[in-house]
């Protein structure tokens, strides 16, 4: 792999944002926008925008297509359909030859490690990593709404995500809650909750709601790793969540689980 302070051209970084980016050089441009703070705003506020363009795209109504249309449409449809075939594949045995250097999968609820099929995370799991990398650095701005104010900020974001949420304690691994902030993301907002502990070392908890038939399917606790960070990810019901961390210090394992017991409950 690349070394992540290597320059990673704005054409990377655009098709990264528009999901178009090639699978196997993903892991080198989340590394490069975690040692590049100033860059990973600039492409959070691009992903802002785009999201912004596609809800005004579906506001305005285009009209009927034109029939000349169909078939180019049809015959361009088919081949993107083919080119994603290729791109999973890549990304498939990108995670494969990663696995051993730290990606790691969990059954959903059993009590020891359980091998689970390998597939390409999610694209909100792309956005907390980057949310993550962008605002743990963060030292006089980490949060949006502080933690002393805890009840207005989970009643703000449950307002703006249209859910009811929650938000877990992990007292008992030894990391306090920090506060919480609003980000952008496809079709809805989405929240992030940051913690710390006595060391200065920040988790945090990203938190999507999909519309009802559009939550993708995962169904276990899987983790990526970027550099020195690692993320642990699942779906429940219309509810994704991705807890991400420095991976060579606490076990984030062991927080993942901390999390979604208290949310089950």
């Amino acid at each position: 792999m690349s070394d992540p302070t290597d320059r990673v051209a704005d054409d990377e970084l655009h098709a990264f944002v528009d999901a178009q980016l090639d699978p196997t050089r993903l892991p080198v441009v989340l590394a490069w926008l975690q040692a590049h703070p100033d860059a990973a705003a600039r492409v959070l506020q691009w992903q802002a925008q785009r999201v912004q363009l596609r809800q005004l795209a579906r506001a305005i109504d285009p009209g009927e297509t034109p029939a000349a249309l169909t078939e180019v449409v049809t015959r361009a449809a088919t081949a993107r359909r083919r080119r994603l075939l290729w791109q999973q594949a890549a990304a498939v045995v990108l995670l494969v030859a990663t696995a051993a250097a730290g990606g790691r999968y969990w059954g959903r609820i059993a009590p020891a490690d359980v091998p689970a099929a390998v597939a390409a995370p999610p694209a909100f799991v792309r956005d907390a990593v980057l949310a993550h990398a962008i605002f743990v650095p963060e030292k006089r701005h980490p949060v949006e709404v502080a933690a002393s104010d805890e009840a207005h900020l989970v009643q703000w974001l449950s307002r703006r995500l249209d859910s009811p949420l929650k938000v877990p304690s992990l007292a008992a691994h030894g990391y306090r809650l920090l506060g919480g902030r609003l980000l952008p993301g496809e079709g809805t907002p989405r929240a992030q909750f940051m913690y710390e502990n006595a060391q200065g070392s920040r988790v945090t908890l990203y938190v999507a709601v999909f519309a009802p038939g559009q939550a993708p399917e995962t169904g276990a606790f899987r983790s990526v790793r970027v550099g020195g960070e690692e993320s642990f990810y699942w779906v429940d019901a219309r509810f994704g969540y991705a807890l991400s961390g420095d991976a060579r210090g606490p076990d984030m394992q062991a927080l993942a689980r901390a999390v979604y017991a208290q949310l089950e409950r």
